[in-house]
């Protein structure tokens, strides 16, 4: 997984992925510029950084480059929460506590990816012997 973004990238991201189309440099600028002071060369660098990283790809354009995302922000999120868990010691009991964390509104679009995915997920007991086993080890109750 790509390491996680830094504030200025971020922010770059973000139109690009907002805008889903390719942009420049110069229409990324002018959109920063309504928010804060920022040059040109800069816009530049960073898009360059996230071209050299994968983030986007660019295509030529007259004397410009038009970028485009490699991948989605959804699809981003996704691999920033997944590297977190994959480093737990104990990643049941880290997704315990992240569930612990959700507001309602949260925990209701997660059932809701549960459902659109529960099909594709083998039975607990077809993938691993000891599923349950990792839950309730990271269940509240048990003061683990």
């Amino acid at each position: 997984m790509p390491r996680q973004l830094g504030e200025l990238e971020d922010t770059v991201m973000t139109r690009v992925w907002q805008w889903n189309r390719p942009v420049t440099v110069r229409e990324v600028l002018e959109d920063l510029q309504q928010e804060r002071s920022i040059a040109y060369t800069t816009v530049m660098t960073v898009m360059d950084n996230l071209h050299q990283k994968g983030w986007v790809r660019r295509e030529v354009d007259g004397r410009a480059y038009r970028y485009t995302a490699v991948s989605t922000r959804a699809a981003y999120s996704a691999a920033l929460m997944n590297e977190a868990w994959s480093q737990s010691d104990n990643p049941a009991a880290a997704l315990v506590a992240f569930f612990g964390m959700m507001s309602a509104e949260q925990r209701e679009a997660l059932r809701d990816a549960i459902r659109v995915v529960a099909p594709t997920f083998p039975e607990p007991s077809e993938s691993r012997p000891d599923a349950g086993a990792a839950a309730d080890e990271a269940s509240p109750e048990s003061g683990r």
